[in-house]
């Protein structure tokens, strides 16, 4: 055998052998040493996956939301990265290097990963609401109409099992239409239903409501606003706090009493350092 071949058969049996690796990296096994918190409820799942109720949900601080965020990111970054260089080789014509990537891309969608947020993973901050679908526009139809159904806007005489089922639309359509030019207001909606209609969903809730205004910056909804009250109020974290209370006065100027109490809430916050103690009273409706 030439030193040549000899050298292509040895990267072959390394990609194949990472390979392996990969595909036998099985949660179930993992789960069996790593027992999980009874009540916890973590699912395993791989590829395409359909939504999944939020009920029993645990959040554990909002630090746990975004670690989970940076493991998405990173899975994400690495099929990605494989498929460029798979696609390199591929236009170059360098077959071998082509077929390892492709061994090794092979491998990393067969590993299987445990959903550590469930339903309430947040996707990718570069979604971009370009298109009008039509399927889309009926799924945040019927969404809004369960919430609707569910007591929006009545917070003391909700119905949390209506909301989850609104909050799964919402969801679905984002996973099935990242392109629609609904995502934003999926993603506004998904936010008010964390922060208002699921027990200590706060961390989840920001998350959303910042990816309405990540996807569109133009966005109708008042996500910064909304965002500042859960982070002054809710999670204590007066310096992002005050950070949206004033993008506010300049995203969001056309809604006046979000102005004026943004404007309000500044001042008290520069002048006490942080340690306020006044309270919300009133914040604009979702229209």
């Amino acid at each position: 055998m030439s030193t040549r071949n000899h050298n292509t058969a040895l990267g072959l049996m390394f990609s194949l052998g990472f390979c392996a690796f990969l595909g036998g990296c099985n949660v179930d096994r993992v789960a069996e040493r790593d027992r999980t918190p009874k009540g916890a409820d973590l699912a395993a799942a791989s590829g395409p996956r359909a939504p999944a109720s939020t009920a029993g949900l645990s959040v554990v601080e909002r630090g746990e939301v975004d670690l989970v965020e940076n493991v998405l990111a990173t899975r994400a970054a690495y099929h990605e990265g494989l498929e460029r260089l798979r696609d390199y080789y591929r236009d170059h014509g360098y077959i071998t290097k082509q077929s390892w990537a492709d061994f090794e891309l092979e491998g990393a969608r067969k590993v299987k990963a445990f959903r550590y947020l469930l339903d309430s993973e947040i996707p990718s901050d570069r979604l971009r609401p370009t298109d009008s679908i039509s399927e889309a526009d009926v799924l945040y139809e019927m969404g809004c109409e369960m919430m609707r159904k569910g007591g929006h806007g009545v917070p003391l005489f909700y119905k949390e099992k209506t909301m989850i089922q609104a909050a799964d639309t919402f969801r679905q359509l984002i996973e099935q239409y990242p392109s629609s030019d609904k995502i934003d207001d999926a993603a506004f909606m998904l936010g008010e239903i964390h922060k208002e209609y699921l027990p200590d969903q706060e961390p989840l809730a920001v998350k959303w409501y910042e990816r309405a205004w990540t996807w569109d910056p133009h966005t109708p909804h008042p996500a910064r606003f909304q965002a500042a009250v859960v982070y002054d109020f809710r999670l204590h974290d007066r310096d992002r706090a005050l950070e949206l209370y004033q993008s506010v006065l300049k995203e969001e100027a056309s809604r006046g009493s979000n102005v004026r109490f943004s404007t309000r809430r500044i001042e008290e916050l520069i002048r006490d350092g942080g340690a306020v103690t006044a309270q919300v009273t009133t914040v604009d409706k979702v229209p």
